[in-house]
């Protein structure tokens, strides 16, 4: 009979053991969901930092949206934009900033501009009316200490109010 007490009592802890650990491997996997790309709104603040002949920089607020239903950290971005399928300029930012569940957050940002090409298509910017605006890049997002890359595109038209 104690036999059997006893081995009542080890199946018991051996089910919770399980249990726990099913539970944590449950929750460690809702966790780990891949975060979604961040979505654009906004463009605010833009300022002419340094103006040269090769180089430029432009310092502008980026308005975006997290429909991640989870807070992340946005640890790098590195991307190359275009107008109107032209090389424009590299943004890079390398800072850790917490962006907030299904919020929307500003991401101060900075650009430098390659003059050459923009002198090159500048006649093509003072006629049109629209310009078409690629980004490519990728995104070090992450929670808990572990990140994962999560490469982008942003493609729109943009109408210039230059007169």
């Amino acid at each position: 009979m104690e036999n059997l007490g006893h081995s009542l009592f080890c199946n018991q802890i051996m089910a919770v053991k399980n249990t726990l650990l099913l539970s944590f491997l449950l929750l460690v996997s809702a966790s780990c969901k891949k975060p979604q790309s961040f979505d654009y709104r906004d463009v605010k603040n833009v300022k002419l930092e340094s103006m040269g002949f090769e180089k430029s920089a432009l310092s502008m607020d980026l308005v975006y949206y997290n429909p991640n239903g989870f807070g992340v950290d946005l640890k790098k971005v590195d991307c190359d934009v275009y107008v109107d399928n032209t090389y424009l300029g590299k943004f890079n930012l390398d800072t850790l900033m917490h962006i907030p569940r299904k919020a929307e957050f500003s991401l101060p940002s900075r650009i430098i501009i390659d003059m050459k090409t923009l002198l090159k298509n500048s006649l093509n910017l003072l006629f049109s009316k629209e310009v078409l605006i690629n980004v490519k890049g990728t995104t070090r997002v992450g929670k808990a200490g572990f990140y994962t890359t999560v490469p982008f595109t942003y493609e729109a038209r943009h109408k210039l109010n230059l007169f």
